[in-house]
């Protein structure tokens, strides 16, 4: 059920796209805008990882200075049936982990100094299972083409914003138009926290089921949550989603537009998987 709300929602995405390609230049719109999703798509695919690592300044951490941490990874890529992703450290005192990269053979995990030295090992192994399962079922390619493809909505709304009023043209379709341009760029934003939502709930089920931790695994999220809310990042938002506990975003209406379902709804279903297991 997780994977067709999420193709569904990609699909959407992409029609948002091409309706805004349509309204703004008919067929020949709507293919130049297909083009474009497929250009971004492809980059995406190859370079997220890449820009991803570089922009957090993650630096690769050898076995011989972490051979704990490589330990749990290797553990758990194992339990989950894929290779052993890159290992690296992103040097924030904050508590917190990413995944990336475009498929189990090309993926990388990185945690911040802050994880391991608040949490214990058994937590470190259970935020590890719910990244590698991000990695397991290609989560971390598909919210990198969210992100693009939302963003490439909302730049091009933007153009066509400007376009609109620097023209003189008043046409019969400015009454759909400018709706379009208004609207677009939210319900994109909506569908790409939607996908990343139910990508999380699958990702903390999937986790909990291959490191046999779900409590553990509970116990971190609490932990990096209560961190956050009280020291919450300074940097680009557009990447929260790759982190496991939204770094950046405090407060009840910042809450309602998160890349992250609540922690205590997250909690709550770890707590009943536990019972299941």
């Amino acid at each position: 059920m997780a994977i067709f709300r999420t193709a569904l929602l990609m699909g959407l995405l992409t029609g948002i796209l091409l309706a805004i390609g349509y309204f703004l230049a008919g067929l020949e719109g709507m293919m130049l805008f297909l083009i474009i999703s497929v250009l971004i798509n492809f980059a995406t695919y190859w370079w997220s990882d890449k820009i991803v690592l570089a922009m957090y300044r993650a630096k690769p951490i050898s076995e011989k200075d972490n051979p704990k941490l490589h330990q749990i990874v290797a553990k758990v890529a194992k339990e989950a049936g894929m290779p052993k992703p890159k290992v690296y450290l992103v040097n924030l005192p904050v508590p917190n982990a990413f995944a990336t990269g475009r498929s189990p053979k090309h993926a990388a995990v990185a945690v911040t100094s802050g994880l391991m030295n608040v949490l214990n090992y058994d937590e470190v192994e259970g935020v590890l299972a719910h990244e590698i399962s991000h990695v397991k079922n290609h989560d971390t390619l598909t919210s990198a083409v969210a992100a693009s493809i939302a963003g490439a909505i909302s730049y091009i709304a933007q153009l066509a914003w400007f376009g609109a009023f620097s023209g003189n043209q008043r046409n019969s379709g400015s009454a759909i138009l400018f709706p379009l341009i208004i609207l677009a760029p939210i319900a994109a934003m909506l569908v790409q926290l939607s996908i990343s939502r139910t990508r999380e709930y699958a990702a903390d089920k999937t986790g909990a089921t291959i490191s046999k931790k779900p409590l553990s695994l509970a116990s971190a999220l609490e932990k990096i949550s209560a961190v956050a809310k009280q020291h919450p990042l300074r940097g680009n938002s557009a990447t929260s989603h790759l982190f496991i506990v939204n770094p950046f975003t405090t407060g009840s209406i910042a809450n309602l537009f998160s890349t992250h379902p609540s922690t205590d709804e997250r909690i709550r279903r770890l707590k009943e998987l536990a019972k299941e297991l």
